[in-house]
């Protein structure tokens, strides 16, 4: 498989992951990662991420995200 594939199951696997984590529809889901540039960062970030858990990556996603709440405040 090439990189490029491999990435977009990665962000496919995160998605549902942080979907049901968080009891969210899917659309909503994407709404959140969409916003705050989630998809993009785990993109970026996948050689080091990829090799975590699914449960650290939902609190990285958190910590991402309320890091980038901060910022927009």
């Amino acid at each position: 498989m090439d990189k490029k594939q491999d990435i977009a199951y990665f962000l496919s696997f995160c998605i549902e992951q942080y979907k049901n984590a968080k009891h969210l529809s899917g659309s909503k889901a994407m709404e959140v990662l969409n916003v705050y540039g989630v998809l993009e960062y785990l993109a970026q970030h996948y050689e080091t991420l990829h090799t975590q858990s699914h449960h650290w990556l939902i609190e990285d996603i958190d910590e991402y995200i309320s890091l980038r709440k901060n910022k927009v405040s």
